[in-house]
């Protein structure tokens, strides 16, 4: 009769030895789990600031009277809204993959926004991302891996 009694099931002190184990495993491979995406975050960014070029070179052959936009939110809009939808609303909002997303128009000149700036920064450094990212209306993307990223950064090849 105890046998059977026995045979039933596992202890208490066989489970506790067993979630022990699997929070030790757990606990060394969450971090490198973690670190492992941090490359997709930044190739994300990159591919964000990139897309936010492009679709502010297209604002601005299609609007030359008011050149670049004034914010993300009029690249993300809808028709309905007077904006031009060319970026997602993820991006517009500014944040994505981990990043956040500010865009500091230019100086108006005769009306219209002839300049622009991007930067990228990871919500949490060394676990979202590493480096910092800068972009202008040239195109070219800088990076700073220890601090904030701008135009005399190195450019990204």
């Amino acid at each position: 009769m105890r046998r059977r009694n026995r045979d039933r099931g596992f202890s208490l002190i066989e489970l506790i030895i067993v979630v022990t184990i699997i929070l030790i495993i757990a606990a060394f491979a969450l971090p490198k789990i973690m670190k492992s995406q941090i490359p997709a975050h930044e190739a994300s960014a990159l591919a964000s600031i990139k897309t936010i070029h492009e679709s502010e070179m297209i604002y601005s052959s299609m609007h030359p009277d008011l050149g670049y936009t004034a914010d993300l939110a009029t690249l993300g809009g809808t028709a309905q809204s007077g904006g031009e939808q060319t970026i997602d609303n993820n991006l517009a909002s500014g944040r994505r993959s981990g990043y956040t997303f500010t865009y500091t128009p230019g100086e108006k000149v005769n009306g219209a926004i002839r300049s622009y700036s991007i930067t990228a920064v990871p919500d949490q450094v060394g676990t979202t991302g590493q480096r910092r990212f800068y972009s202008d209306e040239s195109g070219e993307i800088h990076y700073n891996g220890t601090g904030p990223a701008d135009a005399s950064s190195p450019v990204i090849q």
